[in-house]
């Protein structure tokens, strides 16, 4: 049997990186921009959208970002693909009076939706793209405030603050999910002086969420601005969805999970290049034995990567 392109224990290979493509979509003020990762070689590739988050930096939070996950998951044999949501600051001052602003909460989730819907002209547009991308295995991860864009992917429901009516916008196309540093539940829990400026955060529903999932937690990320439970808030996405869910601790991490939105960024308050490097293995190991049944790849890298004097983490599943 030979081994899929995208095995995570595989060679990785070039990258090739192509931005921005641009899609059409009618009624968003500004076109829909996204980049695109790919292996150089290799055949029915499996996808990972890539939902952004809402960090301090400027640029790190479009398409420009997260290049340590999305080169290593392109290296090992995924298709990734990162739009700039219209939450970027890179948009700001274009979208500021925009309906949905400032959280555009909808609009995050239905990016990915018009992206799968216009995948061939995705194809058409970048080079050395069309024939080698597998449409039915496609996963999504989010980082923050992309976890919670894709735990609502994922089947989660949120009450809609303007109608009090509960939303779904779960995407069945979508696979498997990776939601790292993502928000967790509202309530009486929601309670930091951030809670009121984004309602929104609080206000998802995991009972619903129903797609396979590895949901990644820092244990010294401590959301003290949405809630007084401290990082155990960060694994709500775990704890309160269906099965099944896997849940992935990284030992000393916290919300940047050593330094996933970009290189050297001055915004990482615990750069740890080891703990990427582990974590974007980690994720891929998953995605990839989602995507391909019965495939090892999550089982070694936990043995690999868990196991020993020094763990980066610990894992359990449900």
């Amino acid at each position: 049997m030979t081994t899929p392109a995208n095995d995570p224990q595989a060679r990785p290979v070039p990258v090739l990186s192509f931005s921005p493509v641009i899609l059409s979509v009618p009624g968003r003020p500004v076109d829909l921009q996204v980049r695109v990762s790919a292996p150089a070689t290799g055949t029915n590739l499996p996808v990972i959208l890539l939902s952004h988050g809402h960090g301090p930096s400027n640029n790190l939070s479009s398409l420009n970002g997260y290049a340590p996950l999305a080169n290593l998951w392109a290296a090992h044999g995924f298709v990734v693909i990162q739009p700039t949501h219209l939450t970027s600051r890179t948009l700001s001052h274009l979208v500021a009076d925009a309906t949905g602003a400032p959280d555009f909460w909808r609009s995050r989730a239905e990016d990915m939706t018009h992206i799968l819907d216009q995948f061939d002209v995705i194809e058409r547009t970048v080079p050395q793209l069309a024939g080698r991308v597998d449409p039915t295995k496609i996963a999504l991860a989010g980082h923050s405030l992309g976890g919670f864009t894709a735990a609502l992917l994922l089947g989660a429901g949120l009450t809609d603050p303007d109608t009090g009516r509960l939303v779904h916008l779960a995407e069945p196309r979508i696979k498997a999910g990776v939601l790292l540093a993502a928000p967790g539940r509202g309530g009486d829990a929601f309670n930091g002086p951030m809670a009121q400026q984004w309602p929104i955060i609080g206000a998802v529903d995991f009972s619903t969420m129903t797609t396979p999932a590895l949901i990644v937690a820092g244990d010294k990320d401590d959301p003290q601005h949405f809630t007084d439970m401290g990082p155990d808030w960060h694994t709500d996405p775990y704890t309160l969805a269906p099965t099944p869910k896997t849940l992935l601790t990284l030992f000393d991490a916290e919300h940047g999970l050593g330094g996933i939105a970009g290189y050297d960024a001055a915004e990482t308050t615990d750069e740890n290049p080891q703990r990427v490097t582990a974590l974007a293995h980690l994720t891929a190991s998953y995605l990839h034995t989602q995507l391909h049944p019965g495939a090892p790849a999550w089982q070694t890298a936990c043995e690999a990567l868990m196991t020993g004097p020094d763990p980066i983490g610990r894992a359990e599943s449900k």
